[in-house]
Order: C-alpha cells, then sequence, then structure tokens
C-alpha cells in the first residue's frame, strides 16, 4: 500500500455530498455535513443533476461565486433566504460543487477502497460524463511546489482557505478526521 500523500485546495465553503437516486429515479439529494437537506436552497444543483449518473455519492464542497470570489456570506444567504430571494439568487449567484472524493459509483460502495483509487475513479467520471458547472473537480498533486502555487494560480482569485493532505491508501473517514489541513494566513506590514 502506498503512503504517498495528496494535496488539494481548502475552499471557503460549506462540505456537501451529493447523492443521486439508485436504483429507482428521484431527485437529487444534497446534505449538510450536519446531515441537513440542502438541496430546496439549491435548485440549479438538481437542474444540472442529468449531468451525473444513478447511484452516485460525491463528497465535497458548496460554493458560490460573487463579484468573481468565492464567498461564504453568499452561501450562507443562500442557505438562510425564502421566498422571492431564494427564488432569485440561483440566477444572481450560481452554487458550484467542488467535488474531492467519490464515496459510491453505480451503487456500489467505495468507503473502504483506498483514497487513490476512489481518486482516479472520481477523475474518470468527470472525464467520461464531461463533467462542468456547476461540476467542479477540485485540483489535486502530489507535488508539493505545485500545491504551494494553488492560492494564487488555480483560482486566480480569493477563496481558497488553504491545503488539504490527504494519504492515498487511506479508507474515507466522515468528517475532517482523516485530513490534515493548512490554512492560509495572509499577513500585512504596517
Amino acid at each position: 500500500m502506498s503512503h504517498e500523500t495528496a494535496l488539494s485546495l481548502e475552499n471557503d465553503g460549506y462540505q456537501a455530498i451529493v447523492f443521486t437516486p439508485w436504483p429507482a429515479p428521484g431527485p437529487l439529494l444534497l446534505q449538510s455535513r450536519r446531515g441537513s437537506f440542502m438541496q430546496g436552497r439549491f435548485p440549479e444543483l438538481v437542474d444540472a443533476a442529468a449531468q451525473l449518473p444513478d447511484g452516485l455519492v460525491l463528497d465535497g464542497e458548496l460554493v458560490v461565486w460573487a463579484e468573481g470570489q468565492m464567498s461564504f456570506e453568499v452561501l450562507q444567504r443562500r442557505v438562510v433566504f425564502g421566498g422571492r430571494t431564494a427564488a432569485r439568487l440561483p440566477k444572481e449567484m450560481p452554487a458550484h460543487f467542488i467535488a474531492f472524493d467519490l464515496l459510491q459509483l453505480a451503487g456500489q460502495e467505495l468507503l473502504h477502497v483506498p483514497y487513490g483509487e476512489r481518486r482516479a475513479q472520481l477523475e474518470q467520471l468527470f472525464t467520461d460524463h464531461g463533467l462542468s458547472a456547476p461540476w467542479t473537480l477540485c485540483p489535486e498533486t502530489t507535488d508539493v511546489a505545485t500545491a504551494g502555487e494553488w492560492p494564487t494560480s488555480w483560482t486566480q482569485v480569493p477563496g481558497d482557505e488553504g491545503l488539504v493532505n490527504r494519504g492515498s491508501g487511506q479508507r474515507y473517514l466522515p468528517g475532517a478526521r482523516a485530513l490534515y489541513k493548512v490554512r492560509r494566513r495572509n499577513a500585512t506590514e504596517l
């Protein structure tokens, strides 16, 4: 088993899980890390579910872009507002789902499969289905120098919070228990 580690970006959003129906047809479900279902607040993701195959479970980050950057404040408004405001926000400030792990494919659970294999299947899923916005594949590398350039080169805008380090041989562990996060720190000289 490889002990190589994979580095990916930590984004400024909500960790969430996307479920597509299996085996019967049904709606996409979007669940927060704390267990709340949020698909009603993000209808643009439900509408884009046709791009995804059935029996899929993705772990990732729910983000909203506003004024050229990821905005946690706008994301929070998307979750809270109802009525006409809630109906208007998906058009004005659409959400995106940045996938960083694959937990189930075609109804087959992958929780005990090593992360490196799950990641390879996730990348193949994006290629095979030509997934595009609002579905985004979180960039990943094993090269520390490349990862060090991401805060400015990947998004070209603020919104990332640092890097996440995952072991390629580890099974899936819910939440952040299996992740080592390195937060970005900004400093200003006065």
